[in-house]
């Protein structure tokens, strides 16, 4: 008698969707353990924008890296395409929802967003083999 595999899980076939999906995924855990962290203790608010740069950094390479290691090649373009997508949503987010305008400081996240998405991207291809 033949054994069948029913898995009903979904694969996201893109790269770069499924990339997103994981950082986006990462970046809400992490907000929300951050946000926990500064309601428990007596951390202060001031730090709250390096929290979130660090929450972005290693949303972006984990990202980068499910993107690489699902492409399996070119992980730079993968990993450094989805860091731009991320940039756009988060500058889209930021400008609708906070009326935050387009500055050098937007300009310079998109560029190391891209930046490390790619790093990510490379050390994904990589993990491959």
């Amino acid at each position: 008698m033949e054994s069948k595999n029913n898995t009903s899980g979904v694969r996201i076939h893109s790269p770069i969707l499924a990339g997103l999906l994981y950082a986006f995924i990462i970046m809400s855990i992490a907000a929300v353990l951050t946000s926990l962290i500064l309601m428990l203790t007596d951390q202060k608010e001031d730090a709250l924008p390096a929290y979130a740069y660090i929450i972005h950094t290693v949303s972006l390479c984990l990202g980068g890296w499910i993107a690489g290691k699902r492409a399996e090649l070119k992980g730079w373009y993968y990993g450094g395409i989805l860091g731009l997508i991320y940039s756009i949503i988060i500058i889209l987010i930021g400008f609708l929802g906070f009326d935050k305008g387009f500055d050098l400081n937007t300009i310079l996240f998109s560029a190391a967003s891209f930046f490390i998405g790619a790093l990510g991207g490379i050390i994904g291809v990589n993990t491959n083999k």
